[in-house]
């Protein structure tokens, strides 16, 4: 079953209200979707989230580089030969994203191919991941007014709040309304995106003692190579490695450094076949994971849940897949649903991200 073409097609759907965090904004998600066609008729399809602010990849680009250098060197490789898919995909470097969307296209057509949903393919471990919602910018009261909202409406009982690059105040001030109003039984965890230096990230830890911080993300660039190490050490809770960490090789440098003592994994920047490796060298070293959202539309979180639910150590903390809800539309024919605090994998061959046609050809840029 050998690769007939593929497409990458640029988009753009409005989200309801700009996203705002530490690292950048966004308002409309400009996304690429992709399809590997097969000369069997099966055709694979992922969503490639460009991130320009934290990658350097933008939507020109990612179309770009599938266009004239993927592409051309994969057309005629058998689908299953994913280790000489992979050779073509290293030869250029960066550029994880189109790479990470590449590799989930090929692995939905395998599954469609031999008959068998990813999931299982991959482990099969559960069913259905758990919700983490992220909370932005915004004053304490909504960001509360908003985790309740999304409490009573979906049953989440996690929330990732998004710190750094304002006065650590009102960070602080978030993280006591938020525990005080949704009370001892619900997680909370912060995500600087490098907003802070490591001493800010210190001085938040000691204000906020006490008040059941699971997890600190990214607080500050990996350049503070020795700063960051020291934050690890009097952290008293994990230090999870996210923009610093995109691939296989940074994460090893980054956990064997000190410079975090766990690791976000997103499927929109590795795939699904560098997830597995990085996941393996989390879990041979003792180190949690979470997985991550790129804000994904319904397309890119179904690759999250399709992987988090396949292995027991992705399974055990809530992802973040909820970003979708905050957009005008969506392409998935099929919608997600959050239901009772998790969204269910797709039990059918492949990912089971089938495209609304009538919608792409609404958002297409092309």
């Amino acid at each position: 079953m050998k690769i007939e073409r593929i497409e990458a097609i640029p988009y753009a759907i409005p989200y309801t209200h700009p996203l705002k965090f530490a690292s950048g904004e966004v308002a409309t998600a400009d996304h690429v979707l992709i399809r590997v066609y097969t000369d069997d008729g099966v055709v694979g399809i992922a969503d490639a989230p460009p991130r320009p602010y934290t990658y350097g990849e933008t939507q020109a680009s990612i179309t770009a580089v599938i266009d004239q250098v993927f592409a051309p060197q994969l057309l005629g490789l058998d689908i299953m030969d994913r280790e000489r898919i992979h050779a073509v995909l290293r030869r250029t470097i960066n550029n994880q994203v189109a790479k990470g969307a590449l590799d989930i296209a090929v692995w939905d057509a395998i599954g469609q191919a031999v008959g068998e949903p990813v999931h299982r393919l991959l482990g099969g471990w559960t069913d259905r991941m758990r919700v983490s919602h992220m909370l932005g910018f915004r004053p304490a009261a909504e960001l509360l007014e908003e985790a309740l909202r999304f409490g009573e409406l979906y049953g989440i009982t996690t929330f990732k709040l998004k710190v750094g690059r304002r006065p650590l105040a009102l960070d602080i001030e978030a993280c006591r309304v938020l525990r005080d109003g949704l009370g001892d039984d619900v997680e909370i965890y912060l995500d600087a995106n490098r907003g802070w230096t490591a001493n800010e990230a210190l001085e938040v830890l000691r204000r906020t003692e006490g008040l059941g911080l699971t997890l600190l993300e990214e607080p500050c660039d990996a350049k503070e190579v020795l700063s960051r190490r020291r934050l690890v050490e009097k952290s008293p809770i994990p230090v999870v490695g996210d923009e610093s960490v995109p691939t296989a090789g940074d994460v090893s440098r980054e956990l064997l450094s000190g410079g975090c003592n766990a690791i976000c994994i997103k499927t929109a920047r590795s795939g699904f076949t560098e997830a597995t490796e990085i996941l393996g060298l989390c879990t041979g070293l003792g180190v949690d994971v979470t997985m991550g959202n790129q804000i994904d539309a319904q397309i890119g979180s179904l690759a999250t849940v399709t992987f988090g639910a396949a292995h027991e150590a992705t399974s055990r903390r809530a992802g973040e897949l909820s970003n979708f809800l905050d957009m005008s539309d969506d392409l998935l024919a099929d919608p997600l649903r959050i239901v009772d605090g998790t969204i269910a994998v797709r039990d059918v061959p492949g990912v089971g991200a089938a495209v609304d046609e009538d919608k792409l050809a609404a958002y297409r840029l092309d």
